[in-house]
């Protein structure tokens, strides 16, 4: 399927690696010209590198930006960049794991920081040119947390579910000019954050990388981790021409392990 989306401008934000990557790979096939951002410049130019190679002849270009999400400085840059994208990527790494008694006033105001007013910032940056321009396509990467919290995960389900919230209100004002807002929420996709997750039961349950991966596998229905590639075709779609009348939704990519109705 053509998505219609070959030349539009693609800001994807923390994409040297992971889901961020897999998304900016799934545009760029698409022919999007792709901004790539990360904090690592040397990094992000390797990732860059790489991405222009396996997308040659597709007619995308890309660039890269090497600048914290997290500050006013960081997130000027990257619209110094890319100052009229029709598509936005939010996305960020998200705390740490931890419990309640670990979460003192600086742990909650970072993870605000990081997960949700970075975000609600780049979308109230670039929201009114998509209007104008009448067409736009938001995508926030969240994560099943916010549908199921786990107590261990409550800094990153506090402040996603916060981005969630603001964007469902943007989404029913701004859709009326062609200009999507929905929200991916993935679990255990084959990323570094899974590799990480995987060596923190092998230190604390004393098993090996194998065995901790399995385990990670078994709590999902599929029986499998998911891909990245599966993640980004999923952003690349909610971005497309066709996708205009999706808005304000959550879309689940975990392998069948949400259990809910709705």
């Amino acid at each position: 399927m053509d998505l219609g989306i070959r030349g539009r401008q693609a800001l994807v934000c923390a994409s040297s690696q992971g889901l961020g990557l897999a998304c900016a790979q799934a545009l760029a096939q698409e022919g999007c010209h792709v901004t790539l951002n990360g904090r690592d410049a040397a990094k992000l130019e390797r990732t860059a590198l790489a991405l222009r190679e396996a997308v040659s002849g597709s007619g995308a270009t890309v660039r890269t930006v090497a600048a914290d999400l997290c500050t006013d400085a960081g997130r000027q840059a990257l619209l110094a960049a890319c100052p009229a994208p029709d598509i936005l990527v939010n996305n960020n790494a998200g705390p740490p794991p931890g419990q309640l008694a670990d979460w003192d006033r600086a742990a909650w105001l970072a993870a605000l920081e990081a997960n949700l007013i970075t975000g609600v910032l780049l979308i109230r940056a670039v929201l009114p040119g998509m209007r104008a321009r009448r067409f736009g396509r938001v995508v926030n990467i969240t994560s099943a947390m916010v549908k199921t919290p786990h107590a261990a995960m409550g800094l990153s389900t506090a402040a996603r579910a916060g981005l969630t919230a603001v964007s469902k209100a943007l989404a029913r004002e701004a859709v009326v000019d062609n200009v999507t807002i929905n929200q991916l929420l993935p679990e255990r996709i084959d990323t570094p954050r899974q590799a990480f997750m995987a060596q923190r039961m092998v230190a604390e349950q004393g098993i090996d990388l194998a065995t901790a991966r399995q385990r990670i596998a078994d709590t999902i229905p599929a029986g499998r981790m998911g891909r990245p590639e599966e993640f980004g075709a999923a952003c690349a779609f909610l971005c497309g021409a066709q996708a205009g009348y999706i808005t304000g939704q959550n879309l689940q990519l975990d392998g069948g392990a949400y259990m809910g109705l709705v």
